[in-house]
């Protein structure tokens, strides 16, 4: 390997997505969503890049455990029982693999996120 092989997170993404959740996962506003994928393991498992994320609420179920740093914006994580998390620019923190409950974006949302997933 070389030193072409970091990945710099100041350059344009491999890869970039725009999206909605499922329609049934949707609770309100309009959540269109953005990943913008900077790098992917060759088995698929691990993931790393920027998201983000328009003003709206829907349902999450992580299969994966991610690793978060808001860069932007102000949304709330909710799990199942209602109890509520507010993420801001600077914090930084990590969902479980099997987190399930909503997340919220009250004000335009942008994440740095890592992502694995084990799989069976």
């Amino acid at each position: 390997m070389s030193i072409s092989n970091i990945v710099d997170f100041s350059l344009p993404a491999r890869e970039s997505v725009e999206y909605m959740p499922k329609p049934e996962a949707i609770l309100a506003g309009t959540p269109l969503q953005q990943v913008h994928a900077h790098f992917t393991s060759p088995c698929g498992q691990l993931a790393a890049g920027l998201w983000e994320g328009a003003c709206g609420t829907w349902s999450v179920n992580f299969t994966e455990s991610e690793y978060c740093e808001i860069l932007e914006g102000v949304s709330v994580i909710r799990d199942a029982n209602g109890t509520g998390k507010t993420v801001r620019a600077g914090d930084r923190f990590l969902i479980p693999a099997g987190f399930k409950g909503t997340w919220e974006v009250l004000e335009p949302c942008r994440k740095v996120f890592v992502s694995v997933e084990f799989k069976a």
